[in-house]
């Protein structure tokens, strides 16, 4: 399980540097369905695709640490989760989005829940070990 959970930290972190790169560089043309939002929302979607970037390198220190701290996966976990959260707040008052923003909840919704799961292997083992 600390294997799993070392791999994972590192596709989440670089997962979340590549999404964040891939929409300060396209803007409104990075998300599926948008079309021409106009300006205000494509600044709205660069800014949080740096930020999205932050929270990418969060991961990969988190990843980088002996044992990944467990504290840390939970928190950044939970973050993600509350993505996930507002996707369903978003369906809740709009309806339904295009396909990818839902397959995308579904990550943010599941994903987490393996994150708390395996959040503490690290810790375990070492003290095992």
């Amino acid at each position: 399980m600390a294997r799993a959970l070392r791999l994972l930290t590192h596709l989440m972190g670089w997962a979340c540097v590549a999404i964040g790169l891939f929409h300060v560089a396209l803007g409104n043309a990075a998300i599926p369905g948008a079309g021409s939002a106009g300006a205000t929302v494509d600044s709205w979607g660069r800014f949080m695709g740096a930020s999205f970037v932050g929270y990418g390198l969060a991961w990969l220190w988190a990843a980088r640490q002996r044992p990944i701290p467990a504290q840390a996966v939970r928190w950044l976990a939970g973050i993600f989760l509350l993505g996930g959260i507002g996707r369903l707040l978003s369906l809740a008052v709009h309806g339904w989005p295009q396909w990818f923003q839902i397959a995308l909840a579904v990550i943010e919704l599941g994903l987490p829940l393996v994150f708390f799961w395996l959040a503490d292997a690290e810790e375990r083992f070492s003290v095992a070990a």
